[in-house]
């Protein structure tokens, strides 16, 4: 990967902190790598906090806070658990943020379970038949006939599980890859553990 270190200021370096919420010095090292491309330096970020996140995965995280939604009309709300390690990080602006933002997507976005692993099994066997009866008149083999099964499985995971959502307020990211960064950022393990959404005369 070739380096470029010349004309990467501190108003870039300010930028992409600001749009990332990343270190100073992660932020020039993101400039310097990408040649000064902004785009690129928020892959590059958003990579090596995934990176960092899933060494963390098997760590307990026994802190954190539950952060409450309330829609502006009083007929939906929600209620998110995120956990942290320490008091310190659940402490932070940019966790209770996180929580906030996760339970407005929750609100907005209405997911069926936190993990692909958490959907019940019977709810993936439904789905798996009704993909199944769609593909079974088409004059395609076997094999390929499973692997589109399995793509639109995938896309019913992408709809409605909390983690393989995009985001409702950027959909260039999952609210997998917002849990991972902060992850990456603290240094800590960062997870949603449960959420609950009520809506007026909903089930």
């Amino acid at each position: 990967m070739t380096t470029k270190t010349t004309g990467i200021t501190a108003q870039m370096v300010a930028e992409l902190r600001n749009k990332t919420g990343a270190g100073m010095m992660d932020c020039k090292k993101a400039l310097e790598e990408s040649g000064g491309d902004m785009a690129k330096a928020e892959e590059l970020l958003r990579v090596k906090y995934a990176a960092r996140a899933d060494k963390r995965a098997d760590r307990p995280a026994g802190q954190g806070v539950i952060e409450i939604y309330l829609h502006f009309n009083g007929k939906v709300a929600t209620m998110v658990e995120l956990n942290s390690e320490t008091d310190f990080v659940a402490n932070t602006p940019e966790f209770r943020q996180l929580a906030k933002d996760i339970a407005l997507h929750v609100a907005s976005a209405r997911p069926i379970a936190v993990r692909t692993e958490d959907v019940p099994a019977e709810v993936v066997e439904r789905e798996r038949r009704v993909y199944r009866a769609q593909v079974a008149e088409e004059k395609k083999p076997d094999a390929v006939k499973e692997k589109i099964v399995e793509g639109k499985l995938k896309k019913f995971y992408q709809e409605n599980v909390l983690l393989e959502q995009p985001f409702v307020k950027d959909d260039k990211q999952t609210v997998g890859d917002l849990v991972k960064a902060l992850s990456g950022k603290t240094g800590e393990k960062v997870e949603v553990r449960r959420f609950a959404r009520f809506e007026l005369g909903g089930n």
